[in-house]
């Protein structure tokens, strides 16, 4: 990607994406098309802790690292920390990823089964077959927005689900960047664009829709090239029409930037 302009829409990694941009001598052009806004009622943290004295969900399922801190520091501030993890004693315990594991690892809560590589809801649903769901209560640690995927197979499966909201996606305060990155694509300056999430593609183009500039914006993404961390996000992208040249496998930023690089080789 030596001498290229490589447009990166991702928020909280947006600048070790650009570093690694920067290693293979590109030129990153950074758009933040999200923002973690904090989502976490600890009176509703209080009641749920309440209830679970009482009624234990069967199972817990943890997303993310960032929803596992909140959680914790949330039951931190309000001294019900210990009552959490005898909950959670009590539970099958499942988690996404690394992520979320190292920070229920920091406070010493056992693990029962983690998703495989690539940490997906796929691989999520994998683990959940071991177990019989129906009629149980199960507690789902949300990021972002609701995973779709994931409640429609509780759904079907006939469990009984409880979410947890720790924090959701929203449009930068400042969107400037993404019509400066629109701009950049309409002058043909950009030669790909990088999309970690697919809230980020939802976002994007609510901008565009905003300035009467959807139509504009998935012919200059189709000009450019376009590369989508994973399947998740490439659906997002599929529906809005717009083609994907790079998918990285697994959907990690190190092989996410290798692929970008390879591309242009």
């Amino acid at each position: 990607m030596k001498n290229k302009t490589i447009a990166i829409l991702e928020n909280r990694a947006g600048e070790q994406l650009a570093d690694l941009v920067r290693k293979y001598g590109g030129t990153p052009l950074s758009a933040p098309a999200l923002a973690e806004i904090p989502d976490i009622d600890p009176a509703l943290i209080t009641s749920l802790i309440n209830d679970w004295q009482i009624n234990a969900p069967d199972i817990f399922i943890f997303q993310t690292g960032v929803g596992v801190k909140a959680l914790f520091a949330t039951t931190d501030t309000l001294g019900i920390t210990e009552q959490l993890k005898q909950i959670l004693e009590s539970s099958i315990v499942i988690v996404r990823g690394i992520k979320p594991s190292s920070a229920l690892r920091s406070y010493k809560v056992r693990i029962d089964a983690t998703a495989g590589d690539p940490f997906t809801t796929t691989e999520v649903l994998t683990e959940l077959d071991k177990y019989k769901i129906k009629g149980k209560r199960v507690a789902v640690q949300r990021y972002g927005d609701v995973n779709l995927e994931l409640q429609q197979a509780l759904d079907t499966r006939g469990a009984i689900v409880t979410e947890i909201a720790t924090y959701r996606w929203s449009l930068p305060a400042d969107t400037q960047p993404l019509v400066d990155l629109m701009d950049a694509l309409d002058a043909g300056k950009v030669d790909m664009v990088c999309f970690t999430s697919a809230s980020q593609v939802y976002n994007f183009f609510t901008v565009a829709e905003a300035l009467g500039r959807h139509q504009a914006l998935l012919a200059a993404l189709n000009k450019s090239m376009v590369a989508s961390i994973g399947p998740v996000c490439t659906v997002a992208l599929n529906k809005f029409g717009i083609k994907v040249d790079v998918e990285p496998q697994p959907p990690k930023l190190g092989p996410f930037i290798t692929a970008i690089n390879s591309k242009f080789a």
